[in-house]
């Protein structure tokens, strides 16, 4: 079957949404379908993985004759307006790529998408902090499959690491030790771009996780029982701040860009980051030879363990207006299962949800049995996204604060449990 492949500019997608002609409806509200070929119509923010689908698709279409899949990406920055105006009238997609946790809520309750329980098999192993992302706040319906799972961890580089003599810290004392080494060899520690402050949350709970209490202390938060104010978290923030001495010098200066520049260019030993990063790293640095590690237990940690946080990282759902809803449904019935799983791995470089995969990347599968060793939630974007100002819009610039000698981690931390206090109610 013949594919076609778009990219779109904002501006083009609205004129074509306002030009489309409704589709035709039976007696029962629900668009007709036909018996014999049918094109879904995928949308999604991925315009750098257009190729990378149209492979993915090309294997779903071999053994499913006359289903055409039309993949069509939009500019990251452009595409929830367009989601949104694409789902409120009669040309959007059958199957749109969704974001996740609070930004996915507001497409559940205008209707927009199509709950998935019963339809679509093979979710009841997804991790729940996962699956959560793809699920009805106040319902708990599965509104979506999830796409893919993001892991923080440091990614370090393997000969500035041998040149300095330095093993992969499995200590809080080792872990300092390395960053003193490279400190003193002149080295920049860690590469983190603070001038964008939605890094500072990840940066945070990848030191700092353990410490709190990761999961622990996500139940206990939900319920009521601590506030961000806890002194497990204040002790956490308290870390971040001392990480300050690793990080690029003036780091609230310094870009995500540059930051990532820095680690690529050998300017910078480690990377405090997501899994997200590794597929960019091996574009910029074919030839870097890089791992990762979990942040090794601090003093005085709650959890017992090492953690990599994670969340989430977009799901593929049904529009509730779509005219091809039972070919829709069987597609995301194929999202699910270790076939779809694999080629994320393969094509997309890509941490999938689904039990089963494998990763031939040494470095993602380093990273991938590390998350398997210790999880626990990126906290604030799985938990706190779901009002305004949303949690890692909060920390993200209250930890710039502490980093100018603004504030301290206990300013940081009532700051954080004032703004979410506006709309989250603990229990709930």
């Amino acid at each position: 079957m013949r594919r076609r492949i778009l990219t779109l500019a904002a501006a083009a997608a609205g004129s074509a949404l306002l030009l489309a002609a409704c589709a035709p409806s039976d007696s029962s509200g629900q668009a007709a379908q036909s018996d014999e070929e049918v094109t879904l119509k995928v949308w999604s923010w991925r315009t750098e993985d257009i190729e990378k689908y149209n492979r993915i698709f090309d294997v779903y279409e071999k053994v499913h004759p006359g289903v055409t899949v039309e993949f069509e990406a939009f500019q990251n920055t452009e595409y929830n307006q367009i989601l949104t105006t694409g789902l409120a009238g009669s040309d959007g997609p059958d199957v749109p790529m969704v974001r996740a946790y609070g930004q996915l809520q507001p497409n559940i309750e205008a209707g927009q998408l199509e709950p998935i329980d019963g339809i679509v098999e093979g979710l009841d192993d997804i991790a729940p902090s996962v699956l959560a992302g793809a699920q009805g706040r106040e319902d708990g319906k599965l509104y979506a499959v999830p796409l893919a799972t993001q892991t923080l961890q440091v990614f370090y580089n393997k000969a500035i690491f041998e040149e300095n003599d330095l093993d992969v810290p499995t200590t809080w004392d080792e872990f300092i030790d390395v960053n003193e080494t490279l400190l003193a060899a002149g080295v920049t520690p860690m590469a983190l771009g603070a001038k964008d402050a939605w890094m500072l949350p990840i940066f945070s709970d990848i030191v700092g996780s353990a410490r709190y209490g990761g999961s622990d202390f996500e139940s206990d938060i939900l319920d009521g029982s601590k506030t961000f104010e806890d002194a497990d978290y204040v002790a956490s923030l308290q870390i971040v701040d001392d990480m300050q001495k690793y990080l690029t010098p003036n780091a609230v200066g310094v870009s995500y860009t540059e930051s990532q520049i820095q680690f690529t260019s050998g300017q910078a030993a480690q990377f405090p980051g997501g899994s997200f990063e590794i597929a960019t790293f091996r574009s910029q640095a074919p030839d870097l030879d890089f791992g990762s590690y979990q942040v090794p237990l601090p003093d005085g940690s709650v959890s017992e363990n090492p953690v990599s946080p994670a969340y989430a990282d977009g799901n593929f759902a049904v529009n509730s207006k779509s005219p091809n809803k039972e070919a829709a449904f069987e597609l995301l019935n194929w999202f699910a299962t270790p076939e779809f799983g694999q080629l994320v791995a393969d094509e997309l470089n890509q941490f999938s949800p689904i039990p089963g995969v494998t990763y031939s990347d040494e470095v993602m599968e380093e990273a991938w049995d590390n998350f398997q060793k210790g999880q626990a939630p990126y906290l604030l974007l799985v938990n706190f996204r779901y009002g305004e100002p949303q949690g890692t819009a909060v920390l993200g610039e209250q930890v710039q604060k502490m980093f100018l000698g603004e504030s301290d981690p206990a300013g940081v931390a009532k700051a954080l449990q004032d703004g979410v206090s506006q709309w989250f109610t603990p229990g709930s």
